[in-house]
């Protein structure tokens, strides 16, 4: 998660006066309101910092969110993950509003004047979004117009460079299918949609097609671009020059021809009278409007690589096994070096969390492998702090590890051949009867995942209450999805399946998705526990009428014994557990050394 600074520097506005100077802005441009997203132009979910405006204007840093400034008023939007931190960072010009519950849209409708005009950037909304905030200003009398000067960048006097990550070759080893294959294919469903073409604008669907990476945005080893895929030629890729190397450059031109980002528009207008399918729900409005102005004909779909990205490759799901193996060496080390010194009162979050990077990085070189990045900021949180869903540690708000408090630890790694996202929550010291029971309800809702069995089109959605229900019979519950999908060496965030209320698309077997439930008592304490699931094809049960779908478990590291009320488990549960860890030692004792390996024999004997 690249965020800028966003506190006041030399020859930049405090947050209150960036507000007054933007509502200063929108009056030299006749502008009743503007609306900022948390959006680059490519609908990236984790932004390079030159696209950070959301961050810059408010002092929210999260990855998900959205601001409305009007003459008088102002809001930001946040959802349940989001809440605790917008309160404490956000600008109190801003109004805190919950973006599930109230949507910027929904407020749109009633709270500008009649007759305003209210502005987007149309290279920061998608075609939907446009769709919801025209008619929404039109209920209130108001008229949302594009401009064509963003007034925030016109007062964003120090705002960072746009990135210039040089891209990189992913081996056909570790992608399992040549781009040449990949690109055959989407070329046959463009042709079967009766489309001439498609329009790519999001950086992991175009790495994976291309099987190319970037370091454009940190932690995504992506590269920003864009890419006209016609149904009968080759691609066009719309890519700065200097992200290329010269061997890089020849390689890609076996496949796509790397053109100027200047020349996009241009090559849009090209399109005239074909069918061009974009994605309404990542393709920017201006993308859509440049289509229609030239004489092209929208065809409103799904982006094509989301799914066969999201059904990952035997190549790639061997990958992911080796990098969650080394990964869990790794978690599994820091969990042991944690047990003997993190109660010295010597480390803080910030200390804890390098020190998971360095095992992390040892690790990978034992392994013969290379530690690429982390894949995403490292969530440390210690007491009070864990119960921040999103949690980003900082020096003012780093806090030392105590006795008797829980740490939760959110972390992920990026490997050539995997991406991976762990949560463990520990106990430093005695833990109370309510940190317990309450870890113990979010660990069932966790093994109800791990083990559930379904019917081939059952939807995150559908599986999503397993994760609660131990907390719902407690009165209890969390604000965040269960689970997200993850990419292999891409976004460690990845559609189109997730384990979510929202969660509306079928799971398949070769996708990634994480299985996280929590619980957070704000002011105390957070628990959260996370693995990551391989959707499993179906197979039949013994007795049973339907072949189902399962979970394949890639995760390994040990859970915190001490955190676990093992009278609230079943037999069913207790024995999950005990199988799990009692693999653990097989699984990562190649990587660990002696002492760790005693340790582990310990935190991994059996529970009943």
């Amino acid at each position: 998660m690249n965020k800028p600074d966003t506190s006041t520097r030399p020859n930049s506005p405090a947050p209150g006066d960036r507000l007054a100077q933007l509502r200063d802005a929108l009056a030299t441009q006749k502008l009743g309101g503007f609306i900022i997203p948390h959006a680059d132009e490519h609908q990236s979910e984790y932004l390079p910092a030159a696209a950070e405006r959301l961050a810059w204007l408010t002092g929210f840093t999260g990855s998900a969110g959205m601001a409305i400034v009007l003459t008088r008023e102002a809001a930001l939007f946040v959802d349940g993950r989001y809440t605790t931190q917008a309160d404490q960072q956000a600008h109190k010009g801003f109004a805190r509003e919950h973006l599930i519950e109230t949507p910027p849209a929904k407020w749109l409708a009633t709270h500008p004047r009649k007759g305003d005009r209210i502005g987007y950037d149309p290279w920061l909304l998608t075609v939907g979004e446009v769709r919801r905030f025209a008619e929404a200003a039109a209920s209130a009398g108001a008229e949302l117009v594009p401009v064509t000067t963003n007034p925030l960048d016109a007062i964003w006097d120090d705002r960072p460079e746009t990135p210039l990550g040089a891209v990189a070759l992913h081996p056909i080893e570790l992608t399992g299918e040549e781009a040449t294959a990949k690109i055959a294919r989407l070329q046959d469903e463009l042709k079967a949609k009766k489309a001439d073409a498609a329009i790519l604008t999001q950086a992991d669907s175009i790495a994976w097609l291309l099987n190319i990476r970037g370091s454009d945005i940190s932690h995504n080893p992506v590269a920003l671009a864009y890419l006209v895929l016609p149904a009968g030629d080759r691609p066009q890729l719309f890519i700065d020059s200097r992200k290329l190397s010269n061997s890089v450059r020849d390689a890609l031109s076996a496949v796509a021809e790397p053109v100027a980002p200047s020349e996009f528009l241009p090559a849009l207008g090209t399109l005239a009278g074909k069918r061009v399918l974009i994605d309404p729900q990542t393709a920017s409005a201006a993308i859509a409007t440049r289509l229609a102005d030239a004489g092209a004909t929208p065809v409103e779909a799904s982006d094509p690589v989301v799914l066969p990205r999201a059904r990952k490759n035997a190549t790639e799901i061997a990958g992911t096994r080796r990098a969650h193996l080394r990964d869990g060496a790794a978690m599994t080390r820091f969990l042991a070096w944690f047990d003997r010194e993190a109660l010295t009162g010597l480390y803080d979050e910030m200390q804890l969390a390098e020190k998971l990077r360095d095992f992390r990085a040892e690790t990978a070189r034992r392994d013969g492998s290379e530690l690429v990045d982390l894949s995403f900021d490292t969530i440390s949180g210690a007491g009070p702090n864990g119960a921040i869903i999103h949690y980003r540690v900082t020096p003012e708000t780093n806090r030392t590890l105590r006795p008797g408090e829980l740490y939760l630890i959110d972390s992920g790694a990026q490997y050539r051949d995997g991406t991976t996202d762990i949560t463990r929550t520990l106990s430093t010291g005695t833990p109370t009867a309510e940190m317990r029971d309450r870890y113990t309800r979010v660990l069932k809702g966790h093994l109800a995942i791990a083990t559930a069995r379904f019917p081939v089109g059952t939807t995150g959605a559908q599986l999503d209450p397993f994760a609660r229900r131990a907390l719902w019979e407690a009165g209890l519950d969390f604000d965040h999805g269960t689970g997200h999908g993850v990419g292999v060496f891409l976004a460690v965030h990845e559609g189109p399946a997730r384990i979510a209320k929202t969660g509306t698309a079928p799971l398949e077997p070769g996708m990634i998705l994480s299985n996280e439930p929590g619980y957070y008592k704000v002011g105390a304490y957070g628990i959260r526990i996370e693995n990551l699931e391989l959707v499993t094809p179906a197979t039949a049960i013994p007795g049973g009428e339907r072949p189902m779908m399962g979970f394949e478990t890639l995760t390994f590291a040990p859970y915190d014994r001490r955190l676990i009320d093992v009278a609230m488990l079943t037999a069913d549960e207790i024995a999950w557990v005990d199988a799990y860890h009692a693999s653990l030692p097989g699984k990562l004792g190649h990587l660990l050394d002696a002492s760790e390996k005693e340790w582990l024999t310990a935190a991994t004997r059996a529970l009943s």
